[in-house]
């Protein structure tokens, strides 16, 4: 059984900063491409950052470029989420989602998904 378990989310200030994890169980980690998605209050999920497979390609949204930093550690089957800069528009319920392939999409595109933790950027 896949397995996405989101971690590390919580209330921070403007411009400070957070790392989310996600720690992944139930299939071939390092084989699958992975994403991180949002979605803010009242709106859709929105894609956020995705990772190859092997860890060597990463894109962002225009939204977070220059202030997000996604990375994979195989050996500890975990995606993780640096977040830096944080803007109160940076407020959501953050997703870690799997590819059906070794290399991701710039869309919201996923087989499985975690629950989600929240994130809030609030003064």
């Amino acid at each position: 059984e896949v397995q996405l378990v989101e971690s590390g989310g919580g209330l921070v200030q403007p411009g400070e900063s957070l790392r989310l994890s996600c720690t992944a169980s139930g299939f071939a980690f390092s084989r699958y491409a992975m994403s991180w998605v949002r979605q803010a209050p009242g709106k859709g999920l929105e894609w956020v950052s995705g990772i190859s497979s092997g860890g060597g390609s990463t894109s962002y949204a225009d939204s977070v470029k220059g202030r997000f930093t996604i990375s994979r550690d195989s050996a500890k089957n975990t995606l993780y989420l640096q977040m830096s800069s944080l803007k109160p528009e940076d407020t959501a319920v953050y997703y870690c989602a799997k590819s059906r392939y070794s290399f991701y999409s710039t869309r919201v595109e996923y087989d499985y998904r975690g629950q989600g933790t929240q994130v809030t950027v609030s003064s």
